[in-house]
């Protein structure tokens, strides 16, 4: 099994390099990689708005973005702006790689509010890490002090309920779903019962500090003017290949929104990029339109 969640370059080619030295400096396993299965069960993108011509044209367009690409592909989309609502394939499944970092540390955060205390010094140190360099040995750290009863009280006070953490330590393999990584998202952008102000902005602000060379994915074609913040997974397995995950929020030019786009059976790294990065582009222009 693997515990995985590393960083990445610029090119392919270092990309590559450099996320192979990452896992094995952090103790960890890449398997080999399987070819992609040809194309994906067919899926239907489903679309609500307040503007029905947004709705329509989120539809088209997302549908768009995914056809002819291999893999699996699963896209949430919540805007609140117009009340606009995006999801394909919702609930299925996908081993969370380093996105689930911010769920570790929205955890930690929470399990911190029960007793009104403070992030220490080296939990902040480790949250840094952890979040704008997608740091694995942080995340162990953090994940075993946790624990699995802290996590779960978390994801039951999130309602995350289809999120089911990884065992014996194996956080990047917790299984994670468009739904409940909207769910996240949504927590993390709008007061609500869970997270404190100041909880959420520090995510917020972490999120909004990763490093240069991870900022692909969901801000992908975003309009000027429109701040973001996002957290990117990537691991490989033996089966379906390459897992490419990215989760990001996004404000300015009237609208307030969430994105996750999660896949699995990529044939590299960088085609799981490409497919995220089509999809994130789509959304920002419609919505940028609307």
């Amino acid at each position: 099994m693997c515990q995985l969640g590393m960083n990445q370059g610029t090119s392919s080619t270092t990309r590559r390099a450099r996320l192979l030295a990452a896992g094995l400096g952090a103790g960890l396993l890449v398997t080999g990689v399987a070819a992609a299965p040809a194309s994906a069960a067919t899926a239907t993108v489903s679309c609500t708005s307040t503007k029905a011509a947004l709705a329509t044209k989120l539809k088209k367009d997302i549908t768009a973005a995914v056809a002819g690409r291999r893999g699996t592909i699963a896209v949430g989309l919540y805007d609140r702006t117009a009340e606009t609502t995006c999801f394909l394939r919702g609930s299925t499944a996908f081993d969370s790689a380093s996105v689930v970092k911010v769920t570790v540390l929205s955890a930690l955060l929470w399990d911190a509010q029960q007793t009104g205390r403070a992030l220490t010094g080296q939990e902040k140190s480790l949250a840094t890490a952890m979040i704008t360099k997608s740091d694995n040995a942080s995340t162990s750290t953090l994940w075993k002090q946790l624990g699995l009863t802290k996590i779960g009280g978390f994801l039951t006070a999130a309602k995350m309920t289809q999120t089911r953490p990884g065992a014996d330590n194996y956080w990047g393999l917790t299984q994670i779903t468009a739904n409940d990584e909207q769910k996240l998202l949504k927590l993390l952008t709008a007061k609500n019962a869970v997270l404190t102000d100041a909880s959420r902005a520090y995510v917020n602000t972490l999120m909004g500090q990763v490093i240069p060379s991870q900022r692909w994915g969901t801000p992908f074609g975003r309009p000027s003017g429109v701040t973001w913040r996002v957290k990117n997974g990537w691991l490989s397995r033996a089966t379906q290949a390459w897992r490419v995950h990215s989760i990001g929020t996004f404000k300015g030019g009237g609208h307030d929104y969430v994105i996750t786009v999660l896949t699995q059976g990529n044939a590299t790294m960088d085609y799981g990029i490409a497919t995220i990065q089509g999809v994130a582009k789509v959304i920002h222009r419609d919505l940028a339109a609307s």
